[in-house]
């Protein structure tokens, strides 16, 4: 049984007012996963949460399985007319508009790095006096690490999206594209389609070597789980981190293999690994087929990986690269929302570890993982402040 929650002096948990939290649906095209799942809604619950959960079809957990716990289930996309002093939590970020945004936003808004319009998503809090904690940056005051993330299983999801990309590039003449994806039941389905795909590439799976650069990592141990599982040699698994980038790029290195997937995660700019003129150089003696890019910074100025420049998507999982008419083809997989490929144990592993915190919810003046995350956006809002100031917009 799920401990009660603490007391306040003088006060019954039964009186104290239950904590409000509106999980949102997901808006954003094949994306099945969920912030929270019916086991953490039940232990909200149980530690004096009111739960209400807006019905999505595209939610890997049915609406029922939420209503079986005590949840209250609302109409689809009716966040905008919630209360305003309930906070909403969802996933990826919201769709454009240039509607205020009033409420407390828990989400991943991809917004703080200056990626494409982030002074358009932080002018919506701005007009709405919103708040918004980003899920990117709610992190362990002691650690300063991300208190939840989907890291290994973007990892494992963008390695198996790789293999196949591989084994389906030398189909047709070698004009092979891979098709459309869809979400696998378990992990061991996507472990199985993986090995079976490798088997069929012409070199042999033995001889299939990968380079994941950023390995050390959640979302680089993930990628080298799943070639291990799929049965690739160890000894071509190279696995790069820091030590290894750190004499800066273009590399060699990832010409030389068959799949390179980049795992880093980015917070100031580097020398770039690869560029589509240091491919065209090594000409014929390039190996390099199919790029995973992970990381996905498509449309971040100090993306290491400039040989594309479009997100791809799970109908349209590769995007080809300009290799200036020299060498074997090479393609792109830079899906944004590689875990929900596994959606539901995504989404368990990412809902359990978020849990404490929001537990935490109630304390959020105090607590330094939330105090922390008001202050990075009210910085990252001057910031937009600024941006907007200099280029004549408006609020």
């Amino acid at each position: 049984m799920a401990a009660a929650a603490p007391e306040q002096a003088g006060t019954s948990a039964e009186t104290q007012p239950r904590q409000p939290i509106w999980l949102r649906c997901e808006k954003k095209p094949f994306e099945h996963r969920s912030a929270l799942t019916p086991t953490t809604a039940k232990t909200l619950l149980d530690n004096n949460f009111e739960v209400f959960v807006e019905r999505d079809p595209q939610r890997i957990f049915d609406d029922e399985e939420f209503e079986a716990v005590g949840c209250k289930l609302v109409p689809h996309n009716e966040w905008p007319s919630a209360p305003v002093e309930i906070p909403i939590i969802g996933l990826k970020e919201l769709p454009e508009s240039t509607d205020p945004l009033p409420h407390t936003h828990i989400q991943f808004a991809h917004c703080y790095k200056q990626q494409g319009g982030w002074t358009d998503v932080l002018r919506r809090f701005k007009e709405g006096k919103g708040t918004l904690y980003d899920l990117e940056f709610l992190e362990d005051p002691k650690t300063k690490r991300r208190v939840a993330a989907f890291g290994f299983h973007a990892g494992f999801a963008g390695a198996a999206v790789g293999a196949l990309a591989l084994a389906e590039q030398e189909k047709e003449n070698g004009k092979g594209l891979l098709k459309a994806l869809k979400p696998y039941p378990n992990e061991d389905a996507m472990v199985s389609q993986v090995s079976k795909a490798l088997d069929s590439v012409s070199k042999g799976k033995e001889n299939v070597k990968v380079l994941v650069i950023g390995a050390l990592g959640r979302c680089g141990s993930g990628a080298v789980d799943l070639f291990r599982k799929a049965g690739l040699k160890e000894d071509n698994i190279i696995k790069w981190d820091m030590a290894e980038t750190a004499k800066g790029g273009p590399f060699q290195e990832i010409l030389d293999v068959d799949i390179f997937v980049n795992c880093i995660y980015l917070s100031q700019p580097i020398p770039k690994f690869i560029t589509s003129e240091f491919m065209a150089q090594a000409g014929e003696k390039r190996n390099l087929a199919v790029v995973v890019d992970v990381s996905c910074d498509t449309t971040n100025p100090h993306n290491p990986i400039p040989i594309y420049d479009i997100n791809t998507t799970f109908p349209e999982p590769t995007v080809e690269v300009d290799t200036k008419g020299v060498g074997k083809r090479c393609t792109v997989v830079s899906i944004d929302h590689l875990p929900t490929l596994l959606p539901r144990e995504a989404s368990e592993q990412f809902s359990k570890d978020l849990l404490p915190t929001i537990l935490s919810l109630p304390q959020r003046s105090s607590e330094p993982v939330w105090t922390n995350a008001e202050k990075l956006f009210k910085q990252k809002l001057e910031e937009a402040r600024v941006e907007d100031e200099k280029n004549g917009v408006k609020a």
